[in-house]
């Protein structure tokens, strides 16, 4: 799945804004950057591994980020 900027909601609830994705100088590994669109509306990064990867929740596998309706990208 690519990550494309736009709003997602955690899988806690929480809403972010991509921004888009980065490359760790050194080691080539690709991050996610991203704010908060609650609180201090801080920056985040996270590796793109972490952030695409699934969470179980009453044990069910969901997305730990869901790009959020309306911000669905065009088709190819």
């Amino acid at each position: 799945m690519a990550i494309v900027p736009g709003r997602y909601r955690h899988y806690k609830g929480g809403e972010y804004e991509v921004i888009g994705t980065a490359r760790h100088s050194e080691t080539e590994e690709e991050f996610v950057v991203y704010r908060a669109l609650y609180g201090e509306r801080g920056l985040w990064i996270r590796p793109a591994a972490l952030f695409l990867e699934p969470v179980i929740v009453a044990g069910q596998a969901r997305p730990r980020f869901q790009l959020m309706a309306g911000d669905t990208p065009p088709p190819p």
